[in-house]
């Protein structure tokens, strides 16, 4: 039930002590902001760090090739490693492996074409599993499929701006393109998270592009993901694939220049670890800077408390029970707390919008840092600190008052 007596006297004892209660409350207040403006800028930095990542997927692994810097069984440095078929045939029958997909850049400078329209474009050979590899999002059709690879057929799956250069607004699903004289039909039209570049693409079958562009048998990279396997499992993998290729293509297995293994899965647990090392930290530096807050204002209930000592032993003597003094010491105490509080929460939560709608008009510059937050769990978990704080910081106070003799209490001067 509301008191407006009791706030009255809250309000009251607020008035006379102004700078006091002030400095105290912004004590609360700051710690409250910085430590929301930290966290929004830790999620802002994770957010940067799941951005980075978002063109291929996460649990993947990427295999490419290079050429052998130490010479090995009389083998002398300069060779280049070449991937082959069989060792994506390899790849495909290893336990730990999910999607896997073999890749190879259609080189020459190759015109595609479609009826007077014409562009040069970035061709990719790849199995149907890539799609997943990638996070390629199909708009329109289908990627390519197994039945395409098997039977080198001439599909190809085209990128939106393609679509833009090419087709003019026309519907391009089972029209056919040119591309350096050879004739594909499109099936499929895609959109690609990692930027314009990735949409300016053709996919065609590896199978077709070996035969059709003198690549036989030659493949540039390899790559897959491990499902649900760990970060300690998809290194273990990893490292298995590099003994591996040492074995099958004649290298020195500490020839770090022979072949190029990229763990994704393992770089973005390594990000991830170092974010959420910070938010721990700020978690930390934020409740310590709370606590010290919270500090002060018991400090100044104890002040309130023996200013109004000879009031307390007078409302005792009165009849008044120790938990209603109690409950006033606390309400004041956890009013001051809780209003503070929640000013410093509300400034930090503008000023991460400020800041993220900064971000968003600068991006793609800051993509290492984007959309700083709070969610919604982290704001009721500091206004839950803020009640808890408020009344231990007024407990100390409160039960003082409460055992406060109305003898001595009149005898104080």
């Amino acid at each position: 039930m509301f008191d407006i007596d009791k706030w009255q006297e809250i309000f009251a004892t607020i008035q006379k002590n102004k700078l006091r209660t002030f400095l105290t409350a912004f004590s609360v207040a700051w710690g409250i902001f910085m430590m929301i403006v930290l966290l929004g800028f830790g999620e802002g930095l994770t957010n940067g760090v799941k951005y980075q990542f978002r063109d291929d997927a996460v649990n993947s692994i990427w295999i490419s090739s290079g050429t052998m810097s130490l010479p090995y069984k009389g083998l002398l440095p300069g060779r280049r490693v070449q991937f082959t078929n069989e060792d994506f045939d390899w790849i495909s029958r290893t336990s730990g492996t999910e999607n896997v997909s073999a890749r190879n850049w259609v080189g020459g400078d190759f015109v595609v074409s479609y009826k007077g329209e014409y562009g040069k474009f970035d061709i990719r050979a790849v199995n149907p599993d890539y799609q997943f590899i990638e996070n390629i999002n199909m708009v329109e059709g289908h990627f390519m499929n197994a039945y395409d690879q098997q039977q080198r057929r001439k599909t190809a799956v085209i990128g939106r701006k393609v679509e833009e250069a090419l087709f003019k607004g026309k519907n391009p699903i089972g029209e056919i393109i040119n591309i350096n004289n050879i004739n594909f039909q499109v099936v499929g039209i895609f959109e690609d998270i990692g930027g314009e570049g990735e949409n300016e693409i053709i996919y065609i079958p590896l199978s077709t592009a070996q035969i059709a562009f003198n690549s036989v048998n030659k493949i540039n990279q390899l790559m897959f993901t491990v499902g649900d396997a760990t970060v300690e499992e998809s290194k273990v993998l990893a490292d298995k694939m590099q003994a591996e290729m040492a074995r099958r293509h004649q290298f020195d297995p500490s020839d770090e220049r022979a072949v190029f293994v990229r763990n994704n899965y393992e770089h973005f647990n390594r990000f991830l670890k170092i974010t959420q090392a910070i938010t721990s930290f700020v978690w930390v530096i934020g409740l310590m800077t709370i606590i010290a807050g919270v500090v002060g204002v018991s400090n100044i209930m104890m002040i309130v408390v023996k200013e109004r000592t000879r009031e307390f032993g007078i409302r005792k003597a009165l009849g008044a029970t120790p938990m209603s003094i109690v409950g006033l010491i606390l309400q004041e105490s956890i009013f001051i707390t809780s209003a503070a509080g929640y000013t410093g929460l509300v400034l930090g939560v503008l000023l991460l919008d400020v800041v993220g709608k900064a971000v968003a008009a600068n991006a793609p510059d800051f993509t290492y840092f984007l959309n700083p937050r709070v969610d919604l769990s982290v704001a009721l978990s500091a206004v839950l600190i803020l009640v808890v704080a408020g009344a231990v910081a007024g407990l100390a106070p409160s039960l003082r008052a409460a055992n406060i003799r109305p003898i001595e209490a009149l005898r104080d001067e």
